[in-house]
């Protein structure tokens, strides 16, 4: 399996079209699409995802990429 991984940093870049976790939605695992704006997690890897701001100002943690 080639999938990229939205729990490592490098695979994630602006610009980047990705499926995120909102927090509101952790409960029920509802998925929301959009474009990387911004890469808010400074760490390498996050085992939950990489929280990123999307073009629409939504901030979640990535869960698919592309």
């Amino acid at each position: 399996m080639n999938e990229l991984s939205g729990t490592e940093r490098g695979n994630i870049t602006p610009g980047l079209a990705v499926s995120i976790v909102l927090k509101q939605d952790q409960r029920t695992g509802k998925l929301t699409k959009g474009i990387v704006k911004d890469i808010l997690t400074s760490a390498p890897k996050h085992t939950h995802g990489i929280k990123v701001r999307l073009m629409s100002g939504d901030v979640g943690r990535v869960k698919i990429i592309g």
